[in-house]
Parts: C-alpha cells; structure tokens; sequence
C-alpha cells in the first residue's frame, strides 16, 4: 500500500520512517516533508502546502494512495480530514469538529468539566482588563494560555503578577494572532508532565507508551517554553496504576463525552498530564495529533506494524487489534535548535556529521530541514527553529541517552544548541 504523510517535521519523519519499516508498505509521500523525507528510499516529497487541500487529494488520487495521515494540528483544526473523506480518502486524523479539542483550549475546558475529567481550575477571558483583575485577586504563580492554536508557545507559566499581565498583553495584542482572542488563565500545578498519546476509533480507545517531553529552552527547566527540546518514552513516573486511572478517569470519559456532542472522534488524543508527587494527576491540555518530539521516540520502541494500527482506527476495528506489542527497553531524543529560537533565528546553515552520528547507532529525525541541491552536490540546511531530533534507544535509559548524545555530538550547523541535561529527571 502507499500512504500519504502530511507535514514536515520530525514527527512526520518518525512517521514515514517507522511506516517504511514494513513490508506492506510500498510507497510513502510527504506532503511537504523535509531534508530528511527527501533522503530516504521509498519515500517521495511533494510540493503541496499542508494546507493545500484540493492539492493533497489530487496527489493521493493520482498515486493511488491507500491512507493519509495527518501529522499538524493546523490542518486537523482546518477540516483536512471533512474535506479528504468526501474526495473518498481514507484519512488517519480526527474531523474539524473533534480537532476542537485542540484548537480551542476554552473549549477543551468545558468539555473536561462537562465530562468529571481531572484537570486545572481555570476561567476563560475575552477582555484583558478583566483578566488582569482575575489574575490579581489570585496571585502568581499561576498560568496564562492563547485559547487556539499557537505553535505550542502560547503557554505562559507566570511565576509573578507582572509577567502574567505580560503575557496577557502579547495575547491580546496579537502576538499569537487569532489564538489571542480568548485567554484561559488557570491555576498553577506543580510535578512532572507526562504524554499520554492514545489511539482511538471512536469506540476503543488504547493509550501507546507514556512519554516525558522537555519544554523549556534551557537546562534545569529553565526559560522560555519551546514545542519541546528532548523526550524520552517510556516514563517511569506514569505507573501501571496510574495509566489504568488515566484510561478511565480521562480517555474512556472524553470519548464518551465527544461521542455524547455527535463527533465521531477517530486518530490520536493526546493528553498532558501533570503528575504530583503523591501519585495524583490532573490534565493540562488535550492535543488532536501525534506529539512532537514524543512520537521521535515512541514509535522506535514499537512492534505492532503502524499503518495496521492507524487503519484499524479509520475502519473503527481497533479493538481487533489490541493489545498493541512493544519492544522492551528505552528511548530518548534530543533536539538540535537554531541559535535564537524559540525566538528569532536565521534559516539556510549547513548541516554535517549526519554519517557519522548514524554511525554511533544514533536515528536522526529530521525537523525543519530541507535539501538544497546543486549541480555539484546536494546539501541538508536549517529550515526551522528546532532542526533536528538525534533518538537513541537502548536497553535502559542511561544506555538510550549515551547514544542520542554520541549522535547529536557528531552533528554540526552554525549557531546549533541543544539542552545536555535531557532525561536528567529519569536518571536522577
């Protein structure tokens, strides 16, 4: 079969390279994919825009394309998956209406609320003179949100008045653009987060391995927040006694509750939990997607074929295939930034050391990369603020860790910088 990846990051790579990885799997096509899509075997980029709609379905048509899957929550949120099912695609994503979940974080709320599942008290804001007053009748810390879709940097931890007021300015002045009309000001937890990707078809929904990202920008969880500089999977802090609470308390119930409003809610719902130090959790928010950098190092620990799991899902047969298989051990990922981000920074720095960080048995995932050939050769260049996830999976995680940092050692780009202290909480 051929499938269709929509996207270009690094969970778009991980899902072409784990999807290439079976012998079912003819063909795959990145729309638009990157340096790193570009430079596999079997694997084909095209120039369409993941919000090019009518662009994808001709692709998948004319190449006779069995699946799509959706990695961004840009298009999910746009109704890629409405639009793609009515050319008769088979598409691996929730629907406009349940990528809500994401795109709305006051939504999200309500919906938690209506559905008795844990999470953060919070209030929804679209005056920000009234959200400052709120803000300082509670104090700080205490966090501050863009309601919609804000590259996963509209989340303000605040940890006095004057910096929530300061982020409550740059989400009403516009900073995160449409996201920046509501603002959702919640209370402050405190613990460990952990990723609780599931698959669901609307039915059955299966948590895959637990996950711990690393957000902020600098080491000892420091600075500002980033879509997430490293991971590791899987996260000892989220116990089998956990996981079974969060499959019932928060998975089995929002399924339930997205089933009670009418939306058949079928691909990935990812849950952020914050995990306290008695055990007890609650959910931050609710993403419609694959994590990134989480899904870098979930997929190289499964054994279960992936396009048989995510076409289960579309044909609502998961339950068929549970339970899903794993391979034992750990994994982690570090992430290779540009200089300046998650601020400003400059694209187009040549990128070395990728043979040699293969030959550590590290994986790179490539980010925001792209080819730039030539009549003499072809050259890998930074195309985005976090360029690369050098992943290495081991039997332990001191082993997993060692290895992505022998790979990330051997990559080089002007400007290049990477946390040295991922997992530093797991091997602590």
């Amino acid at each position: 079969m051929k499938v269709l990846v929509v996207g270009n990051g690094g969970r778009e790579h991980a899902l072409a390279w784990k999807l290439l990885q079976s012998k079912q799997i003819e063909r795959v096509f990145c729309a638009p994919g990157n340096g790193g899509t570009a430079s596999m075997e079997r694997c084909e980029n095209v120039p369409v825009k993941v919000d090019d709609f009518e662009g994808i379905n001709q692709i998948a048509h004319s190449e006779g394309v069995s699946l799509v899957v959706v990695g961004p929550e840009v298009p999910l949120a746009k109704g890629i998956t409405d639009f793609l099912q009515a050319k008769g695609l088979k598409v691996f994503g929730p629907s406009r209406a349940g990528a809500q979940i994401e795109a709305s974080k006051a939504w999200a709320k309500a919906l938690m609320q209506e559905a008795h599942v844990p999470t953060a008290a919070s209030a929804v804001f679209t005056d920000v003179k009234a959200a400052k007053s709120y803000v300082k009748s509670k104090g700080a810390p205490i966090v501050v949100k863009a309601d919609g879709l804000a590259a996963g940097k509209g989340v303000i931890v605040a940890q006095t008045v004057e910096s929530a007021f300061a982020g409550l300015d740059a989400i009403f002045g516009g900073q995160f653009g449409s996201a920046g009309n509501f603002a959702v000001i919640e209370e402050f937890l405190t613990g460990q987060e952990v990723s609780v990707l599931a698959l669901t078809d609307g039915e059955t929904i299966c948590p895959l391995l637990p996950a711990q990202d690393h957000k902020r920008i600098g080491e000892g969880d420091t600075g500002e927040n980033t879509g997430g500089m490293g991971a590791y999977a899987p996260a000892p802090i989220a116990t089998d006694a956990l996981m079974a609470r969060v499959q019932t308390e928060v998975l089995e119930r929002t399924i339930a509750a997205l089933k009670a409003k009418g939306i058949d809610y079928r691909g990935v719902l990812y849950a952020g939990l914050m995990v306290s130090e008695d055990g007890t959790f609650k959910v931050l928010e609710f993403n419609c997607r694959f994590g990134d950098p989480e899904t870098q190092v979930i997929l190289p620990l499964l054994e279960t074929p992936l396009e048989e799991l995510l076409l289960a899902c579309v044909e609502r047969r998961l339950a068929q295939m549970l339970p899903i298989a794993w391979n034992t051990g750990a994994c982690a990922t570090v992430v290779a930034a540009s200089g300046g981000y998650p601020g400003d920074y400059t694209k187009g720095k040549i990128i070395t050391g990728f043979n040699d960080a293969v030959s550590t048995g590290a994986t790179v995932f490539h980010a925001g990369t792209t080819l730039q050939s030539s009549t003499q050769a072809s050259e890998v260049c930074t195309d985005g603020g976090r360029v690369l996830n050098v992943t290495g999976v081991g039997e332990d995680f001191k082993q997993a860790l060692n290895q992505a940092y022998a790979g990330i050692a051997k990559i080089n780009f002007d400007g290049m910088y990477y946390r040295r202290d991922i997992g530093h909480k797991v091997l602590s």
